[in-house]
């Protein structure tokens, strides 16, 4: 699952490779799985132009998401 680009900074994976770590990365965030998905939905980019390249989900934005999810469930107004 682990690619590099030429500077090694792409955050982006493949739509297949985000869905095969939906269960493992629910379970580490304690959050159900269904829910990830979405957020992976929304976080998958489509080609450049609409024909470059092909479809990917961009990590670095979707963990942004879900380290926010996190806080908002941890803040005391949550509870």
């Amino acid at each position: 699952m682990l690619t590099a680009s030429g500077s090694g900074l792409d955050p982006h994976i493949s739509p297949a490779n985000a869905h095969l770590q939906i269960e493992r990365v629910a379970t580490a965030r304690g959050m159900a799985a269904p829910n990830l998905q979405r957020l992976v939905d929304q976080f998958t980019e489509g080609r450049d132009l609409g024909f470059l390249g092909e479809r990917r989900v961009n990590v670095f934005l979707l963990n942004l998401a879900l380290d926010e999810r996190q806080a908002v469930n941890r803040s005391p107004r949550a509870q």
